[in-house]
């Protein structure tokens, strides 16, 4: 069976609730991205958050993700991501997180076991995490090449792999292509429910815990699945509270 990859750190997570509901949500929006979206830190993935009852980002393998940057790098069809931002919030990925997380992953040389994904997981990362990371490197690396590969052959394009320099007149035409959801957090996360139980099924159990996400039950089931990694989903208690949770799981 493939191993996972852990790409949740990639793309924040914050509370998807927005109180001031009188600012419209029309405006101009970017239609695509390109690479540089992809860098981290940049000034689109500072801005971009995944709603707080959304799953982790840890359901594809190597393969998966090679084959979804190698997609995009050959302008092979991708399914258009699905954003949506109300006023002044962040900027909330209703569909798409593991497509955006995979050429993310390759962008930042971070496969679960990078910068991004040490600070993350506060260093504390499974030994497994670890080899899952190293092996999607290699596979990734040698049969597409890394994203550093592509930007030291516009300096020695002669001495670039061959994979790479096939690609590399069409490199910085490639861009992903974005859609909007307009209305409230309510009609967003809406979209979210009716767009993952069409595609791939939400299950009854983690239904109920996404909807109870505020109440004691939901936070303590999704702190205990990641062993207190990761998000921290307490932390919208009081801060000595908080706190107090924190070091419980230390």
């Amino acid at each position: 069976m493939a191993q996972k990859l852990f790409l949740d750190a990639l793309i924040g997570r914050d509370d998807f609730e927005v109180e001031d509901q009188s600012h419209s949500s029309q405006g101009p929006h970017k239609t695509t991205l390109s690479y540089a979206d992809f860098e981290i830190p940049g000034f689109f993935f500072s801005s971009l958050r995944k709603p707080d009852f959304q799953r982790e980002t840890n359901e594809w393998d190597a393969e998966k993700v090679k084959d979804l940057v190698k997609s995009f790098l050959d302008g092979d069809l991708v399914p258009a991501i699905i954003l949506w931002k109300y006023a002044d919030s962040y900027t909330f990925v209703i569909d798409g997180a593991h497509r955006i997380s995979a050429i993310s992953a390759w962008v930042n040389d971070d496969y679960g076991d990078g910068r991004v994904s040490r600070k993350f997981f506060d260093n504390a990362i499974p030994e497994q995490q670890l080899d899952i990371a190293k092996k999607a490197r290699e596979i990734i690396n040698r049969d597409i090449g890394a994203y550093k590969d592509f930007k030291d052959a516009l300096y020695e394009p002669d001495s670039a792999a061959e994979h790479v320099k096939k690609r590399l007149k069409s490199f910085g035409t490639r861009a992903l292509q974005l859609q909007w959801v307009d209305g409230d957090s309510k009609k967003a996360e809406s979209s979210f429910f009716k767009i993952n139980q069409s595609s791939t099924p939400i299950s009854d159990t983690e239904i109920a815990i996404l909807e109870a996400r505020r109440k004691p039950s939901g936070l303590c089931s999704r702190a205990i699945l990641r062993g207190g990694q990761g998000y921290k989903y307490w932390s919208v208690f009081e801060a000595s509270l908080a706190d107090k949770i924190q070091k419980k799981l230390e």
